[in-house]
């Protein structure tokens, strides 16, 4: 049986209408993955107490009294209901439907289905839609399709019910037949998994939580070996891609840069140095992911896989998501190179190239200049932002293509710059987010991954504490208090802020929590630098900076705060990557749990690069207990940023792995969890890897493939292909 037949062979028009508006179900595979959110047992009802108002909810409860009294208008009756689970109860509410009282009696239990609505802390549901339970269920469908002692209970929507999933899925499951089965038999067996028709049947239908367990482990193996087939064929076709060998030339740019470091490169920085030198020669383009801490040497590792490029005869681009990360880049690679990178000009060694900025708020002369060094080859490195995706931009022989904080870009803007290299370039990404190892083989499974996990020699330990303005006030005077320390010893310091000042979406942070309605604004940038400035910090030398000064005014502030020249900068996240001042011992995030912890671990990353130890104070108004502390409280106890990343990934959604996020469709993983699955991954990838080498279009496993090409559709392949 095929999983693409439409549903409206299996149910009615009306009801296949339904399912697809309302809960985007088209086929009979959409429907059986559709999966029960969880399960109601007979005599265990719905906990109330853990309903949060506002929330859309199927509660099972038992009717504990039944009223009908009249309203305003004497002809009509408003009905009250009040269900249990046994600790707590919740009000129900129907108007001038007072005939439900022939079904909802004392003692009878119900699936009941609204919004939870508060008013004078009292819960209710307004007319809420409901399926009786047990015996004396009225609908010998829901008799038959509740029958069991365990109740499914599908993710729904305002129009679609559970008891119409688990209604139609009844319908399906009786009427389908043997599915087509996509997991190989032998790797089936290997694994001791079900087979495909009784996974299905014993998710939506159980006898024990023992039948869900192994279903939910046997459908867990279907997204992720079809995701890790699509991705190791996609690695395969990498492979087969011609590119010109990239060899490194003895006695060229790279020798000469590493006798003129004036530090030791870390053992990971050279392991992870041959390793990328060696994809450089080969034929076929390197695609790798280099990822470290924060401070680990990235930047120079990339650096001497652009000049081995520049070496080759090839050109190396760098793309930065922001200007002011651009500019550093380039200011810090001109400055690591010296004589090495200033090709053509009054001091240049004799063996050099120049290195070309190109920002999208340069003059024209600039930019005339720029453009005309990366179309004849004299600008051997090219850094810049969105600016090199023009399509005035034209490399003499791009060679290798390194995409700083990956995440920040879209798909799309990558490709444009791949390709741009007229054969396909090698690919470097960084990042500085630590990436937990299952989202290295899922969401950047087509590259080979490298992690710098040692600190370069005179790194600076940095200490992390949360101060709790609301509850202790003092405290944030004593923060400031600190600053003006630090700045009397000759250190500088950064204030960060959510927001500059106007619209609180003009510079989100990325991954800031929803609000309460009840909490004022983010601490703004244009509010918090004059208090600073005429009060705790009266006679230091205070400026302000974010994403919407002009790019020279933005540049001005970094050159003075690296010169030394400004005490204090308040900033926004327009400072979290990039920005490399060793005098900067000191930083307080203001509204500290509006920020994610993995945006909180790059921020503190900007202090403590020199030889002074450095002090983050993370400021909030949010109480003890609460999970927005709790996030505060666990960037505070370490400076781990794997395991600081584990848990940022632990307290957000999965996400769609295949980019439905991106492409606007339904994700096609729903049960696996990178963190909990994490050995199940492994084993998937090691399989899938086998598979491909084996027969790398399928061929002996056509069930395989034809779910591949519905999980991964010409969409979603783009997607990867890209990406």
């Amino acid at each position: 049986m095929n999983l693409e037949a439409p549903l409206k062979s299996y149910v009615d028009a009306k009801t296949a209408t339904m399912l697809a508006d309302g809960l985007e179900l088209h086929t009979v595979g959409d429907l059986l993955r559709h999966y029960p959110r969880r399960y109601a047992e007979r005599g265990k009802l719905t906990d109330l107490r853990r309903l949060q108002a506002g929330e859309h909810v199927t509660v099972l409860g038992e009717v504990r009294r039944v009223d009908v009294r009249p309203m305003k208008d004497r002809r009509k009756r408003m009905l009250d209901v009040t269900i249990t689970d046994g600790h707590a109860t919740l009000l129900l509410r129907w108007f001038n439907q007072p005939w439900r009282t022939r079904d909802l009696v004392v003692g009878r239990q119900a699936l009941f289905a609204g919004k939870v609505e508060e008013f004078k802390g009292t819960r209710s549901l307004k007319n809420p839609e409901y399926q009786l339970i047990g015996d004396d269920a009225s609908d010998a469908d829901a008799a038959a399709e509740f029958a069991g002692a365990m109740i499914p209970v599908y993710p729904s929507s305002e129009k679609v019910h559970t008891w119409l999933v688990a209604r139609c899925v009844r319908l399906v499951l009786d009427t389908i037949g043997t599915l087509d089965d996509p997991l190989p038999h032998d790797l089936v067996a290997r694994h001791t998994l079900l087979w495909l028709d009784d996974a299905l049947r014993m998710i939506h239908r159980p006898e024990s939580y023992d039948d869900v367990v192994a279903a939910r482990r046997r459908l867990k193996w279907d997204e992720a070996f079809v995701l890790q087939v699509a991705l190791a064929q996609r690695r395969r076709e990498a492979r087969r891609t011609p590119t010109p060998s990239r060899v490194r030339l003895p006695g060229g740019l790279t020798d000469a840069f590493d006798e003129s470091l004036p530090f030791e490169l870390t053992e990971g920085q050279q392991a992870i140095g041959r390793v990328v030198e060696e994809e450089l020669a080969a034929t076929h383009p390197m695609h790798r992911l280099l990822q470290g801490e924060v401070g680990s040497g990235k930047t120079v590792v990339a650096l001497r896989a652009m000049l081995t490029v520049v070496d080759a005869g090839g050109q190396a681009a760098l793309m930065a998501p922001t200007e002011v990360l651009a500019v550093q880049h380039a200011r810090s690679i001109r400055d690591l190179l010296g004589p090495l990178g200033m090709a053509g000009e009054l001091g240049g060694a004799e063996v050099a190239t120049q290195v070309a900025l190109l920002t999208g708020s340069m003059g024209a002369a600039a930019r005339r200049n720029a453009l005309a060094s990366i179309a004849d080859g004299s600008a051997g490195i090219v850094v810049g932002t969105h600016a090199l995706l023009e399509t005035g931009v034209v490399f003499r022989d791009l060679g290798l293509v390194v995409v700083d904080e990956q995440h920040r870009f879209g798909v799309e803007q990558r490709d444009v710059l791949r390709a741009k290299g007229g054969s396909a370039p090698h690919v470097l990404v960084m990042t500085a987010t630590p990436i937990p190892r299952t989202v290295a083989m899922t969401v950047y499974g087509d590259l080979e991954t490298s992690t710098l996990r040692e600190l370069p020699r005179g790194r600076s330990p940095i200490r992390t504490a949360v101060v709790p303005a609301a509850e202790k006030p003092g405290w944030l005077d004593a923060a400031w208090g600190r600053v003006r320390e630090q700045v009397a010893e000759g250190r500088q310091a950064f204030v960060v802020c959510p927001r500059i000042g106007e619209a609180e979406s003009e510079e989100p942070t990325g991954d800031e929590p929803a609000d309460p309605e009840t909490r004022r604004p983010p601490l703004a940038v244009a509010d918090v630098f004059p208090m600073l400035r005429d009060g705790p910090f009266a006679g230091l030398r205070v400026e302000m900076l974010h994403g919407r000064l002009p790019a020279d005014a933005k540049d001005a502030v970094m050159r003075r705060f690296a010169r030394g020249d400004i005490d204090v900068v308040v900033a926004t996240t327009v400072i979290e990557v990039g920005v490399d001042v060793p005098n900067a011992t000191v930083m307080i995030v203001m509204d500290a749990d509006r920020f994610g912890i993995s945006q909180l671990h790059q921020l503190r990353g900007r202090i403590g690069r020199g030889s002074a130890p450095g002090l983050c104070l993370l400021v909030t108004d949010m109480p003890a207990g609460t999970p927005a502390r709790e996030r505060l409280d666990a960037v505070a106890a370490t400076a781990d940023g794997f395991e600081l990343a584990r848990l940022d990934l632990a307290q957000r959604r999965e996400g769609d792995v295949l980019g439905a996020s991106q492409s606007g469709r339904r994700s096609s993983v729903r049960l696996l969890e990178l963190l909990e699955d994490e050995d199940l991954i492994v084993e998937a990838r090691a399989e899938a890897t086998a598979l491909v080498e084996r027969d790398p279009e399928l061929a002996t496993a056509p069930a395989l493939a034809a779910e591949l090409a519905r999980a991964v559709d010409e969409e979603r392949a783009e997607y990867l292909e890209k990406a």
